[in-house]
């Protein structure tokens, strides 16, 4: 075989020993994926027995799943905002508790808490709440619903005059401060 070389001038001549490394066999056929020899040995490999698949998970990982909250809470023939209302309710209701706080502390962190409990809600009784769906439902809920209480109830605490009085967290501050 032979090519002309970059500049055009002069043939390169291809040797055997190129064309070998190039995975070509010198009369110009591939070599087969067998390492080298003929598929002509009467079948043999195809009628082997089928490789059976591991249950086991695999060293490297090639493809991740599709997360949970990939998919849409309506219809695809909705505007996109329409399909994601679950998340969108709850950031609503974060950003008007934000937005109160400014102006009444105990009033805004109140209708934040209120909000990822109304999150927690909607996890738990929507079967498709869109991106509202970060992890698997029970942990969502689990985060949503306990971080929902801790801001109720750190709101209902705040100083001054609480609305709500633990006991025993007063002697636990008392007993550390000292």
């Amino acid at each position: 075989m032979s090519k002309e070389n970059e500049a055009g001038t002069e043939p390169a001549v291809r040797t055997e020993k190129s064309a070998d490394a190039a995975g070509e066999q010198p009369d110009g056929g591939q070599r087969s994926s067998d390492g080298g020899q003929n598929s002509s040995d009467g079948g043999q490999q195809a009628a082997a027995a089928p490789r059976r698949r591991s249950r086991r998970f695999p060293v490297l990982t090639r493809d991740t799943a599709r997360p949970e909250g990939g998919g849409r809470a309506v219809g695809g023939h909705h505007p996109a905002p329409y399909r994601q209302w679950p998340l969108l309710a709850v950031c609503a209701g974060v950003l008007v508790g934000l937005l109160v706080t400014v102006i009444e502390f105990r009033s805004g962190t109140l209708i934040i808490g209120l909000a990822l409990l109304g999150g927690a809600v909607l996890r738990w009784a929507k079967p498709s709440v869109g991106m509202l769906a970060v992890r698997s439902r029970f942990t969502d809920m689990v985060l949503y619903g306990v971080l929902g209480l801790v801001i109720v109830l750190l709101a209902l605490m705040a100083q001054p005059k609480p609305l709500l009085t633990v006991p025993f967290l007063d002697t636990i501050v008392h007993f550390t401060v000292r």
